[in-house]
């Protein structure tokens, strides 16, 4: 795919950046090579490779999933204006 230099001016028009002569036809230019670059990327045969997450074989530091808190449940709704069923009742919102 290959840009021309009024598709150039189009797109700034369309996106509402007003940019000069000299900027457009940079931008011709660099826009160009991307398409080039991207065009070589997709000649490669990538049919034996297998997807990946990322690039590098990467793996998070977790930790273990353990409660670090007490359960104050009770005491919380013991509080609370209005409970049921050990769940908070709070207004309606939407009618």
């Amino acid at each position: 795919m290959s840009l021309a230099l009024s598709d150039i001016q189009r797109i700034a028009r369309l996106a509402r950046i007003r940019i000069a002569d000299q900027e457009a036809a940079a931008l011709h230019d660099q826009l160009n090579e991307v398409f080039r670059l991207i065009g070589e990327m997709q000649a490669v045969d990538t049919s034996g490779v297998a997807p990946m997450a990322h690039a590098a074989e990467l793996a998070q530091r977790l930790r273990a999933d353990q409660a670090t808190e007490p359960n104050q449940r009770e005491k919380f709704q013991a509080i609370a204006p209005a409970v049921e069923a050990g769940l908070y009742l709070v207004p309606r919102v939407i009618d």
